[in-house]
């Protein structure tokens, strides 16, 4: 982890296990079955699955597994960003857009970072948990506050609209009749 990585997670430590699942409870709560929320707490929920595989995986295992992250990282940002960003944007919530955007393309980044090093090494458990971290943090701030906001105050129309193209986007990344997660 860099100098500038420690500071930050010094100055803003992570949200606790406890708030995170109260977070994950409460959007559930407000989804729908089917819906563009429902899809995204299910792949949520699939990443996190996908992270503890990548820990637990053998030095040898390692590379397999984190493509497998990759593709599901990708192809759930690139839903995300097609569909919802855009809706919370419209849903007066800009900045969250904006900070969902940045965040996602520095996951892609440090992914790719993380391909560079020795899957033995500990420079490679060091950037998997702060990556696993930014990422947890991240769907903290989806289900714990944006994305409730939006399912509760956007009309019925852009929630349609929102559950087609998140679908739809994700599928185009992840070919048509391929489940969510294959584990």
């Amino acid at each position: 982890m860099s100098i500038v990585d420690s500071v930050i997670a010094a100055i803003t430590p992570p949200e606790t296990e406890d708030a995170r699942l109260r977070a994950t409870q409460e959007a559930k709560a407000v989804a729908r079955s089917g819906d563009w929320l429902s899809q995204i707490l299910e792949h949520h929920r699939g990443i996190e699955a996908q992270f503890e595989r990548l820990r637990a995986a053998a030095p040898a295992d390692r590379p397999r597994e984190q493509k497998q992250l990759g593709v599901l990282l990708t192809a759930h940002a690139v839903a995300e960003e097609a569909a919802v960003y855009p809706a919370l944007a419209a849903d007066h919530q800009v900045g969250h857009a904006e900070l969902a955007y940045q965040e996602q393309s520095a996951a892609k980044m440090e992914m790719g970072l993380l391909e560079r090093l020795d899957p033995a090494s500990e420079d490679y458990h060091d950037k998997l948990e702060h990556i696993r971290g930014a990422v947890l943090h991240h769907v903290y701030s989806e289900e714990g506050t944006w994305y409730v906001k939006l399912a509760r105050s956007a009309p019925a129309a852009d929630q349609q609209r929102i559950t087609e193209r998140y679908a739809e986007e994700y599928a185009r990344y992840m070919g048509a009749d391929a489940p969510l997660f294959s584990r």
